[in-house]
This record gives C-alpha cells, sequence and structure tokens, in this order.
C-alpha cells in the first residue's frame, strides 16, 4: 500500500478579514469606533464610553470635545437594540452637563429621546431616558421642546413604571415642565393628578418629596385643586402631617394644603372631616419652624378669601397666630404677622386681636430684622385701619415711639405701614397730641422725599392726618416738610397727588401756611392738576380752592364768586375776569402802570393814615409769587377760626365788626348785635391790641427786600381811600345797631346806591353815564387802579363791590358774584318770616339777590335762578 499523504488546509477567501481584538486605552480611539457600520463595536464602544462618562464632569467634557455626542445621537434610532439602549443610557449620564445640554437641543435630538419611553422599551432604556430628560428639562427652552414633541403623556405614564428609578426621573421631570403654565393645563387635561397622589404611597422619600412638590405647583390652579379633592388628596395630606416619621415631608405638604386652602369648598371639607382643628394643632405645637412659617403662609393664603376668614374665626385661628408671633424664629414672626394682617379684615378678628396680638406686634417693632418690623407694621396698619379700639391699643401699649422710629427704616414697605398706622392713630385727637410730642413731623420729612410712591402717598396721607393741629402745622413748616409735600403734587401717581393734595387742604388753614405754600408754587401746580380731567379730584379741586380763600382778589378774577365766608378786606382789588393759567398782576405793577383803555382796577382800602403796613400785594412779590394776596386781616380770621369766636376789627378809628361765618349766611345773632354797644369799650381795646399783634406778626412774615448795595427798597403802599374809610364810619355808625338783619340789608342797599349814583331806571341805564365818569377819574389818577370810594356814578359791579366790601365791615353776611358784560350781584340767605317763633327744627334760609340798580334796597327770592337773574338784569 502506498503512504497515506496529509491533505493540505484550504487557505480562507481573499475577501474575508480576519477577526482583530482591539484594546485602546484612548477615549478618542473608542469615539472613532462609534462611526463603525458593525453592531458588535458599536455596543461594545458605547459600552465603554458610558463607564468613562460615568467616572465625573471631566471626562462628560473630553467626550464633548472628542466630538463624541452627534455621532451617539445617531445611535438612538439604530435598529439594534444594544446599540440603542447603551447609547440612550450615554445620553442618560452626559445630559447633566450645561454645554452638553446647549449641543443636544442644537442638534434636535428630543425626538428621539421621547422615542425611547414607549412601552415596548425596557426598563432600562426607560429609566436613562427619563434620566436625560429630567436633566435637559432644568432649562426653559428644553421644557418647550419636550411639550411640543409631546413628551408630557409618556412621562406621566411612566409614573406608574414598576421601577422606582423611572419613577423618579418621570415626576422630576414633570415637576420642571409643570413650572410652565401650558404644561399645567396639559397635565390637567392628561389626568395627571392621580398618579401624583399614588407616588405619596411609596417607600423612597425622594419620590414622595418630588410628588409633593409637583403638587405644590399645579394646585396653584382651581382646576388641579378640585381634581386633588376629588381623589381624597388632603386625606393623604393630613395623614402625612399625623405621621411623624414622615416630618421630612410635612413643609412640602403643608405648601399644598396651603393652596387647597384657598378654595372655600377644600376648606369646607377640611373643617367638616376635623382636619382644619389638626392643621391649627399641627402648627401651634410643632417645634419645627419651617413648618410654624408654611402653616402660617398656608392660613394666611386662605385668609384672603371672606369666607374662609370666617371659617377660620369660627375655629379661632387667632389664637394660634398669637402663639406663633411668640417663637423665635424670625420666619415664623414674619408669617404669623402676615397671617394676622390678613385676617383683620373680618370685624371679628380685629376685635380679638384688640387685648392679644397688638402688644405682641408692638414688641415685634423693636426686633433687630427689618423684615419682622415690616411685617408687623403692615398687621398693625390693617388692624387699626377704620378701627379706632385697635388705633388706641396700639398707642396705649407704647407703640408710636417704634413706630416713628421705623419711618427712617431702609425698607419701603415697612415706612409705608408705620405711616398708615400713625395716620390711623392720628385720626383720635387725645393721640394726635401724643403724636406731636414725639417730634413726628420732623421725622415725616424722609418718607415726604421718598422715590418710592407708596411711600409718598402714605406719608402723605399722614400729613393729612396730622396736621389738624396749628402747632403741627407750624412744626411741619419749621422742619422744611412743606417744600417736599409740594412738589408731590406733581406726581404722576394718583393716589399720590391725592393724598398730597388733601394734606394741602389741611395745612392752608392758617395764613402764613397758606402764604408759605403759595411761594412753593401750589396754587399755580393746584390749578395745572386741575385744568387736567385726568389729573385732577376732588382734594386737589378743594386745596385749591381753600388757598384761594387766602386769596380773595385772585378767587374772584378767576372763579367770578365770593362767598360769604371770603371777607374782603384792606388791600383787595378787582381785575376783572381773567382765564385759568393766566397770572394775576401784583396791585404795585398796577398801580405803577399809565391809564389806558383797559378795565378799571377796583382798589378797596380803608386804611387812612399816612404810613400804612404793607399790603398783601407786596407781600406776595417780595415772596416772589407772582400773583395778589389780598387779605391783610387773614391772620384775624385764622385767628377766629381757631377759637371759633367772634371778633371785631377796627379800621383806621372806626368801629368795623366782622363776624366770621362757617356757612355762608346773613343773619347775625341779634342778642350779640344788641349787646354791641355795651361792650364798645372793651371791643376798642382788644381791637388795637389784635391790630399791633398782627402788625407784628405781618412785619415778621414779610421782610423787607434788600437791594443790590444792601440797601432797603423803598417801600410801597397802595393808595388810600379815604371816602370809603367814611362809607365805613357811617354804616358802622347808623347800619350796624339796627338788630333786624332785614332791615340792615335794606338800609345798607340804599345807601351803597345813594353813593354810586343813586336809583337808575331800566329805561334810563343806557343814559347813565358811568364810563365817562370812570375815565376821568384814571386820567386824575393817571393810574388805572380806581378806590371804590371815588366813584361817584357805578353800575351792577361797582355797587356790587362795595355792598360787599362794607357788608364785611359791619359782619352781615353775602356773597359776590360776577355775571355777563358787567354784571354782578350780591345773594343773603334769610329765614323765612313764616319761621319766626317756631321752635325745633328750621327750614333752609332762602337765597334772596340784592337790588342796588333799579329798586334800592329790594330783596328778590332766587326760585329759579336763571330766569330771575335775566328779570333782574
Amino acid at each position: 500500500m502506498g503512504k497515506k499523504i496529509k491533505k493540505e488546509a484550504e487557505p480562507p477567501p481573499k475577501e474575508v478579514f480576519d477577526p482583530l481584538t482591539i484594546e485602546s486605552k484612548k477615549a478618542a480611539t473608542v469615539v472613532l469606533m462609534l462611526n463603525s457600520p458593525e453592531e458588535e463595536i458599536l455596543a461594545k464602544a458605547c459600552e465603554a464610553i458610558y463607564r468613562f462618562a460615568l467616572k465625573g464632569e471631566e471626562n462628560k467634557a473630553t467626550l464633548l470635545e472628542l466630538g463624541a455626542v452627534e455621532p451617539l445621537t445617531k445611535l438612538l434610532t439604530h435598529e439594534d437594540k444594544i446599540v440603542r439602549r447603551n447609547a440612550t443610557m450615554i445620553f442618560g449620564i452626559l445630559a447633566s452637563n450645561n454645554d452638553v445640554k446647549k449641543l443636544l437641543r442644537e442638534l434636535d435630538v428630543m425626538n428621539s429621546v421621547i422615542a425611547q419611553l414607549a412601552p415596548e422599551e425596557e426598563v432600562v432604556i426607560h429609566e436613562f431616558a427619563s434620566l436625560c430628560l429630567a436633566n435637559m428639562s432644568a432649562e426653559y427652552t428644553s421644557k418647550v421642546q419636550i411639550f411640543e414633541h409631546g413628551g408630557l403623556e409618556p412621562l406621566i405614564r411612566l409614573l406608574a413604571s414598576p421601577d422606582p428609578d423611572v419613577k423618579k426621573n418621570s415626576i422630576e421631570c414633570i415637576y420642571n415642565l409643570a413650572q410652565d403654565f401650558q404644561c399645567r393645563a396639559a397635565l390637567q387635561e392628561l389626568n395627571a393628578v392621580p398618579p401624583i397622589l399614588d407616588l405619596l404611597k411609596s417607600e423612597y422619600p425622594v419620590i414622595q418629596l418630588l410628588a409633593l412638590k409637583t403638587l405644590s405647583v399645579i394646585t396653584n390652579d382651581k382646576e388641579a385643586r378640585t381634581m386633588l379633592r376629588d381623589n381624597q388628596g388632603m386625606d393623604h395630606l393630613i395623614k402625612i402631617l399625623e405621621t411623624k416619621e414622615l416630618n421630612d415631608l410635612h413643609i412640602e405638604a403643608l405648601s399644598v394644603i396651603a393652596n387647597c386652602l384657598e378654595d372655600m369648598d377644600t376648606l369646607a371639607l377640611i373643617q367638616q372631616t376635623g382636619g382644619l382643628k389638626k392643621l391649627l394643632s399641627f402648627a401651634e405645637n410643632s417645634t419645627i419652624p419651617d413648618i410654624q412659617k408654611n402653616a402660617a403662609k398656608a392660613i394666611t393664603k386662605a385668609a384672603y378669601d371672606p369666607e374662609n376668614r370666617k371659617l377660620f374665626h369660627e375655629q379661632e385661628v387667632e389664637k394660634c397666630l398669637v402663639a406663633l408671633l411668640g417663637s423665635e424664629n424670625d420666619g415664623t414672626k414674619i408669617a404669623a404677622a402676615q397671617a394676622i394682617s390678613a385676617m383683620s379684615e373680618n370685624s371679628g378678628s380685629k376685635e380679638f386681636f384688640n387685648n392679644q396680638g397688638i402688644p405682641q406686634l408692638i414688641q415685634s417693632l423693636r426686633s433687630d430684622s427689618e423684615e419682622v418690623r415690616e411685617a408687623a407694621a403692615l398687621a398693625l396698619a390693617n388692624l387699626t385701619t377704620c378701627n379706632a379700639a385697635n388705633a388706641n391699643a396700639a398707642a396705649e401699649a407704647n407703640g408710636i415711639e417704634p413706630l416713628i422710629n421705623i419711618l427712617s427704616s431702609k425698607r419701603d414697605g415697612a415706612i409705608a405701614n408705620a405711616a398708615t398706622v400713625l395716620a390711623n392713630v392720628a385720626m383720635l385727637e387725645p393721640l394726635r397730641v401724643n403724636l406731636q410730642s414725639h417730634d413726628v413731623m420732623h421725622a415725616l420729612i424722609s418718607p415726604l422725599r421718598s422715590a418710592n410712591t407708596v411711600v409718598q402717598s402714605k406719608a402723605a396721607l399722614m400729613v393729612a392726618a396730622t396736621a389738624c393741629d396749628v402747632e403741627a402745622r407750624t412744626e411741619l413748616r419749621n422742619s422744611g416738610g412743606l417744600e417736599p409735600l409740594v412738589e408731590l403734587l406733581r406726581s404722576k401717581n394718583d393716589e399720590v397727588r391725592r393724598h398730597a393734595s388733601w394734606a394741602v387742604m389741611v395745612c392752608a388753614s392758617d395764613e402764613l401756611m397758606a402764604v408759605e405754600l403759595c411761594r412753593l408754587g401750589a396754587l399755580d401746580i393746584l390749578e395745572e392738576v386741575n385744568l387736567s380731567v385726568s389729573r385732577k379730584n376732588k382734594f386737589s379741586e378743594a386745596a385749591y380752592h381753600k388757598l384761594l380763600n387766602h386769596y380773595v382778589s385772585l378767587k374772584y378774577s378767576l372763579t367770578g364768586y365770593l362767598s360769604s365766608s371770603n371777607i374782603i378786606s384792606d388791600g383787595f382789588y378787582d381785575y376783572g375776569r381773567i382765564n385759568p393759567g393766566t397770572k394775576l398782576m401784583p396791585l404795585k405793577d398796577l398801580c405803577l402802570q399809565e391809564p389806558s383803555d383797559l378795565r378799571a382796577v377796583l382798589l378797596v382800602n380803608s386804611k387812612s393814615d399816612v404810613s400804612p403796613p404793607p399790603s398783601m400785594e407786596d407781600k406776595s412779590s417780595d415772596i416772589g409769587y407772582g400773583r395778589s394776596i389780598s387779605s391783610s386781616s387773614s391772620l384775624r380770621r385764622a385767628s377766629r377760626e381757631k377759637t371759633k369766636k367772634k371778633s371785631f376789627h377796627f379800621s383806621t378809628g372806626f368801629g368795623s365788626p366782622t363776624e366770621d361765618k362757617s356757612e355762608p349766611t346773613s343773619g347775625r345773632n341779634t342778642a350779640v348785635s344788641k349787646s354791641a354797644t355795651k361792650e364798645k369799650g372793651s371791643r376798642k381795646g382788644r381791637g388795637k391790641k389784635e391790630e399791633e399783634k398782627v402788625k407784628e406778626e405781618e412785619e415778621f412774615v414779610v421782610a423787607p427786600k434788600l437791594t443790590g448795595e444792601g440797601s432797603l427798597d423803598k417801600e410801597w403802599y397802595p393808595p388810600s381811600d379815604p371816602d370809603f374809610c367814611v362809607y365805613v364810619y357811617e354804616v358802622t355808625k347808623s347800619i350796624f345797631p339796627i338788630t333786624n338783619i332785614k332791615e340792615q340789608i335794606e338800609a345798607l342797599a340804599k345807601y351803597v346806591a345813594e353813593k354810586m349814583g343813586g336809583k337808575v331806571s331800566k329805561e334810563k341805564l343806557p343814559d347813565f353815564s358811568w364810563e365817562l365818569h370812570i375815565s376821568e377819574l384814571k386820567f386824575q389818577l393817571k393810574s388805572n387802579v380806581v378806590p371804590i370810594g371815588l366813584i361817584k356814578k357805578g353800575i351792577f359791579y361797582h355797587r356790587a363791590l362795595l355792598f360787599k366790601a362794607l357788608a364785611d365791615k359791619i359782619g352781615i353776611g353775602c356773597s359776590l358774584v360776577r355775571g355777563e358784560y358787567g354784571r354782578a350781584w350780591n345773594e343773603v340767605k334769610l329765614m323765612n318770616e313764616s319761621c319766626k317763633g317756631l321752635i325745633g327744627a328750621f327750614p333752609p334760609p332762602e337765597v334772596y339777590i340784592v337790588d342796588l340798580m333799579f329798586h334800592p334796597g329790594g330783596l328778590m327770592k332766587l326760585k329759579s335762578k336763571e330766569a330771575d337773574l335775566y328779570r333782574y338784569l
């Protein structure tokens, strides 16, 4: 047999690559392998990269630099399940890096990641895909992408996953998405509340905490609160509070309850099941400050609803809040004070806090914490508003001093709240005196200069409340408070402007204050404000007219009306009608002008001495105010207003009593008139002393203006009017003693008509050449200013002015009204003759027009004003 020959093995085909095992210690090499077409290589490369990324943030940054992210995104949709799984795991880890997040958003891979949440995918893929979304959802742009690609629905479905990591990642992502209101609305449509509530039963605290945080956000919407209540969510929350072992969840549980308590139905349900008492007891007895704080916040939120406040009051929530005020933790004190602020809207709660709560809040005003002081001041502001008993309790608890100290705080809210409390306290007169003893006006200067509109408003309101007394107004002026107050009149904020106007109106009660306010421009600003339909208010109008009452000449020129309380005194002049916004020239400037064809300016001046004191017109020019101040006896009027007593002023040695009336009526007290003669001597003495005192005050108010060389300007005095002085003497002697007011008016009307050319019939009125007479006077005087006593031929507006000026001298109350075409008239108020002798309530007095032209002394009752005026004029 032949020898067997061994058969040689066939060589492998030339086109087949022999298997090769590669070990790489370079990340860059593995990243290059991500572009391989082989599944096995891709799977192993992804596995290596996953382990590398797990080691730290530096490795994640390295992979980004090596360009691993872009090829990995393609592997998310790979056909091989293992490759796809490993790629998803990598992105779950890498997505925590901010730079990777940014690149993923640019590559628009959100749809591919969300696709990995499909039910048929493995739990591991669910875990890392949800982890990737949880990391990405921390930023707003990614939230939008997840929402727009339909990521909410699969995430909600995964809340029921058996894997705790999947649950944790899904609820974390949902919590982040719920910050956006569109996502919250979608969560309600997808019925997300029940599966989130189920997570509260989880054995993992982190899942429970995330579920509570998510509920805390979504229950800001009413629909979600209703859904939670319908799914017995409140029972779950109360059970958490009752379980001591879950104390790490109590704070978040209280946050959810706080939202739910805003619903009346939910609060009623908790009350019926006894949960409200448990909640209050839990808050009061807890030793954890954050829990107490959140409980107080829950009460605060719910207490904004009136019905909720009522239920809370029935459950005596006030006791719990007072107990929380005693906490040593500042956060708890603040939350308790805020809850008291909300509960103070309930009248029963306000009454409760009168004895318990206000003393503790006053104590909190002395805290070292600015926030505590602010919260306590807010609670006191709400408790004392429209409640005199609480305002009195705050003062009795020695709260005035710490409240005034807070006015210098750095926190605007604290200042505004303290100013509100002090304004409420100042409404009570005895407490207002106490406020003034603490130099409160000086403390208000800084708030008045604040840039915060709320502080400005409250400070101005406080001025209005505290400046009711002369001493307080003087203190405000001396402290420099008028200047910032006037500036607030320019504010664009409606409330600031309204309160500043109110304060100016109160301050304008004094002559000196009114002069200073006008020097600072208050009258001009108020006039400008009142010309604007959108900016004016009732207080700005009232303040404007209050200031005008001290400048009667200007008031008559602007408004064409003087009431019986607007006394015409020496220095008054009638320039004629001017339009709003137009300056009224001072009397001095008018007197120095050459005569012209302009209407004559009528001057009232009963001072006959050679060197009378400077007129108020000069005062206005000396203080730099362009309009005239036409009341040389307004200091006396201010004094009369303060004492509310009748006083008399004697000009040029003649008795000319005037009675200051708060109401525009004509009647004098007959008994006073009858006894006037007996008291004449003593009145003269008082009048003389009073004049000397007023003269001293006027000299104090207006210092002479210095020239450039240091010498004094020559003093200027208005033209004297001897004839008018005689008129004053004669009416004082003959008409003032008449005890019947109607007879007085008739006698004065005949006297005025006699001095102004006598009776003139309507037919002969066109022939009554008064214009020529006035022109001659202007030529003789070489001035447009004509003293009223020099006019011997006068028509309606001459006679009406003279009647008013003389009536004011002898205390007859009458008004002066300017009409059209040179017309003017006086209105008086008289009691109906049929009411004489009646006892009890009197009907209002009737208004009459005094006839000074056609039938001097006649009185025409005004029924239909327009028709009666037409008939008369």
